[in-house]
């Protein structure tokens, strides 16, 4: 029988008022379940907002420095729990330990890194144009702060998220991906055992019903989200009509730019990563590869041998390269990017289906693929397929590459190699993505850097590093009038 879990509310753990349960499955073998779940709806929300409400005063009025010793605190624990939690996600998402590993240090860097900022919350002292009168900006807390996050990245992004906000003195509904429950649920047992008091982070598990009752509650004040840009938009509407601040981390299709001067040996281990890594289901995926008529027919050969050497299997195996998609629903929307790809007569050079040998046959494996000879107008090019689907298209100059990587409703990470100098910096300028990396994959965040894109994929904020802050706290200007006197600002005085 599969173990039960519940929410997280005050400190308190509690089923849904429905009594509903949904059950988290494995996807390297969806015969195992991992445990039931859950099912929480409109009062399951009501009971963590109010939770969440009532332990604002006490922990926004704790000194940040105190809030940053008990991140510290979670760093710890995250690092002396790292191998443990990296399989609870790799059985729960799929993506290999080695990989799972890396997300819980993220975690581990963000924790480490919202400490320090917590003695680094800074406002400003400015010149007053009056007398005797200071002036000066504070950072104080917004309240209530609802995280909704995808399942790709199950720990390290709801900590780019959660850390600064509770550093920031905020308090937390988390609604985790009901892809990846467990994680989030070990994730804040881990929190709380640490010290971070009742009620600042709550965790309701559940599927739209509950994200949508946590968007629209008045009394949640801020939305931190992570997902599809279709989602993320319909939320964006919600938070505008009720003057809610909100962050959004939506999708991407991101270019890797591959010139004819490039070193291609370098190329070929950051493609091979960028692409196939986490089974493509990354935002930050290179899924568009756009090469230079020069070395096209010579990397697409490179491609082909490495490819042919990554092993696919659970992720709990130490030789697995490439681990399951995460469903059945994820298996049904690469097939039908591949046949659309094919009907619009690109070349399918390898992959393409289904893989169901052996042991993977009770799993949701699909084959690294490639295409070639893809077009700027066809959907592979175009859409995000959130899967091992790499396509290219050929160039035969840079400001041509530029114009197709450009070629996007989609901006978030950006590649180019070359060793041109005068290429890489113009590249910094021209490529339209929040990120962009030089003789390196699309992939590869680091916690105390901005994460976050440009059209179709955010809204104008940025996870990570010192930005976030920002986020999740507000500005509020001071004023100290010393005179004794009445002084009338913006009143014209000159002669």
């Amino acid at each position: 029988m599969a173990d039960t879990f519940h929410n997280i509310i005050a400190g308190e753990a509690t089923d849904a008022a429905s009594g509903k349960t949904f059950d988290d499955l494995n996807p390297a073998d969806r015969n195992d379940v991992i445990g039931a779940f859950p099912s929480s709806g409109p009062a399951d929300v009501d009971n963590a907002v109010e939770a969440a409400s009532e332990a604002f005063s006490s922990w926004s009025t704790t000194p940040a420095p105190e809030r940053g010793n008990i991140l510290r605190q979670i760093g710890d624990a995250l690092t002396e729990r790292k191998t443990e939690l990296a399989q609870i996600m790799t059985r729960e998402m799929g993506k290999p330990v080695f990989e799972t590993k890396g997300d819980v240090q993220e975690a581990i860097d963000t924790a480490y890194y919202a400490a320090s900022e917590t003695r680094r919350l800074f406002g400003h002292t400015v010149p007053s144009e009056l007398p005797n009168k200071f002036n000066m900006s504070i950072r104080r807390p917004i309240g209530v702060c609802g995280i909704i996050t995808a399942w790709n990245f199950p720990v390290a992004v709801p900590t780019w998220k959660i850390f600064p906000a509770i550093a920031s003195g905020n308090t937390v509904v988390f609604k985790p991906s009901e892809e990846a429950p467990h994680s989030a649920t070990v994730l804040c047992e881990i929190m709380s055992d640490a010290g971070v008091p009742d009620g600042v982070v709550n965790l309701v598990h559940g599927a739209g019903e509950a994200g949508k009752a946590l968007v629209e509650h008045p009394n949640v004040d801020a939305i931190g989200f992570t997902g599809s840009s279709e989602t993320g938009k319909a939320i964006g509407a919600t938070c505008g009509r009720l003057n809610k601040k909100y962050s959004a981390e939506m999708g991407g299709k991101n270019p890797m730019i591959v010139m004819e001067d490039a070193d291609l040996e370098l190329a070929i281990e950051g493609v091979i990563w960028g692409a196939y890594g986490t089974t493509g289901q990354r935002c930050t995926a290179t899924s568009r590869l756009i090469i230079h008529e020069d070395v096209e027919a010579e990397f697409i050969e490179m491609i082909k041998e490495q490819a042919a050497d990554l092993t696919l299997g659970s992720g709990l195996k130490d030789d697995t390269d490439v681990g399951p998609v995460i469903n059945e629903a994820a298996l049904e929307k690469i097939s039908g990017y591949i046949k659309e790809g094919v009907d619009a007569g690109a070349e399918l050079v390898f992959g393409g289906e289904q893989a169901t040998d052996g042991a993977l046959a009770d799993g949701c494996f699909f084959q690294p693929t490639l295409f070639r000879g893809v077009e700027r107008d066809m959907s592979i090019f175009q859409e995000e397929i959130f899967g091992p689907v790499l396509s290219v298209h050929t160039i035969s100059s840079y400001e041509e590459a530029v114009a197709a990587a450009n070629d996007t409703v989609y901006g978030l990470s950006s590649s180019i190699y070359t060793n041109k100098v005068a290429r890489a910096f113009r590249a910094m300028h021209d490529l339209e993505a929040g990120i962009t990396y030089v003789n390196g994959p699309t992939i590869g965040a680091e916690a105390h850097m901005p994460f976050g894109g440009v059209k179709d994929t955010g809204n104008g904020h940025r996870d990570g590093g010192w930005e976030v802050f920002e986020f999740y706290t507000e500005t509020k200007t001071v004023y100290v009038d010393y005179s004794g006197k009445l002084q009338k600002a913006q009143i014209d005085n000159v002669e």
